[in-house]
């Protein structure tokens, strides 16, 4: 099974209280996430042990350019997020290089699996 996880330790509480909806992926990401795959959403750092959260499975897969994300997007990957700059400060901070508002990304939706 794959797992779609979250380096940051700011997503933990996000997704305990599942807040959190989507996430925003830098490039095209269709060849690793596809709509109707079951993965553990999963918190932890790179090469390092991870926290399963819960079982999910992915709603939708969109690839777009940053400046054609929507609210929805914003808010589904942070709810404080509240324009294309902040999210172009937060993937900075996240991948470590300056990212513009015309660079690809992958928006994937996910919910839940209750067992």
């Amino acid at each position: 099974m794959r797992a779609l996880n979250f380096y940051s330790s700011n997503y933990h509480s996000q997704l305990v209280c599942r807040r959190k909806i989507c996430t925003i992926r830098l490039g095209d990401k269709t060849h690793k996430y596809a709509e109707g795959d079951i993965v553990w959403v999963t918190v932890g750092k790179r090469f390092a042990q991870k926290k399963k959260i819960y079982t999910s499975v992915i709603d939708r897969v969109l690839v777009k350019p940053i400046c054609q994300l929507t609210m929805e997007d914003l808010q589904g990957e942070n709810p404080d997020l509240t324009s294309i700059q902040d999210l172009l400060l937060f993937l900075k901070s996240i991948y470590d290089k300056p990212l513009t508002d015309t660079d690809t990304v992958t928006v994937v939706y996910f919910s839940e699996i209750i067992e």
